[in-house]
């Protein structure tokens, strides 16, 4: 069984549901150049609780977490089958931390890339919460422990956004505050270098972490790509830009 390589995607506006954008044509690129998954791990900043939880349905629910979108979006229905024996391998390989909660279902840091990358939805998935009250050191930990999953055919797909400031959105913008391409790029530039002591402690950067990553639940997503990542492999960056003045869509693929 082929090696599964770990993804970071910057998913940005809902929108890109229901988008045919260059965005969303490097997401259809990336699940082209990659083996096809067993099942796949998602671990959305939507799913944002007290708590590291893991979705074990067999079909598990649509979650439409926006507000104030056109109506087509929420007319998206992604039905992959839930990735159950998935699922009791993360339980096994987080211990006691994981609990199980079905009440989320898939949200739209799932279903929104997922709709693009695989639109059959013919591949099981599950998803994992991003625990509020866990440190960013312990976000790169539990990435850690799901490394071994690779190696089973399991394709960890970490979704969020390096730079989500929504109170600073400018949704006429196709680009980014120079803050934010500032943090934006000295993220890359730490990932492709391999240096993963500053991504986890990203306040280094000073002020233009701190307008970035108001609150940390789209930027902990990384924290698990760089967590499951093996020394030896090979960035690939795509989507590197900022749009809307404070969102990243810049994603990564190592393997």
């Amino acid at each position: 069984m082929s090696k599964m390589p770990v993804l970071f995607i910057g998913h940005g506006s809902p929108m890109n549901a229901i988008e045919d954008n260059s965005f969303t044509q490097t997401w259809e690129e990336m699940a082209k150049k990659i083996p096809i998954p067993k099942a796949i791990l998602v671990i959305s900043a939507h799913w944002y609780v007290k708590g590291t939880r893991v979705l074990t349905d067999v079909k598990p629910k649509m979650t439409y977490d926006m507000y104030g979108f056109p109506q087509e979006l929420y007319q998206v229905v992604y039905d992959a089958p839930g990735a159950v024996e998935t699922a009791q391998r993360v339980q096994d390989l987080l211990g006691n931390i994981v609990k199980v909660d079905n009440s989320w279902g898939y949200d739209h840091g799932n279903w929104a890339v997922l709709h693009k990358m695989y639109p059959n939805c013919d591949i099981p998935v599950t998803q994992l919460s991003v625990d509020q009250t866990l440190s960013a050191k312990g976000h790169f930990l539990l990435g850690q422990k799901l490394k071994p999953l690779r190696d089973e055919g399991v394709l960890i797909l970490a979704s969020g956004d390096v730079v989500h400031n929504l109170q600073r959105v400018d949704w006429d913008s196709t680009s980014g505050y120079d803050w934010a391409e500032t943090f934006d790029h000295q993220i890359r530039d730490e990932v492709v270098a391999g240096r993963y002591e500053n991504i986890i402690n990203y306040e280094v950067f000073g002020k233009p972490a701190q307008w970035s990553v108001p609150t940390p639940d789209h930027y902990y997503p990384l924290l698990y790509m760089i967590g499951a990542a093996d020394t030896d492999d090979k960035v690939t960056v795509y989507n590197d830009a900022c749009v809307m003045g404070s969102l990243s869509m810049t994603s990564y693929l190592l393997g």
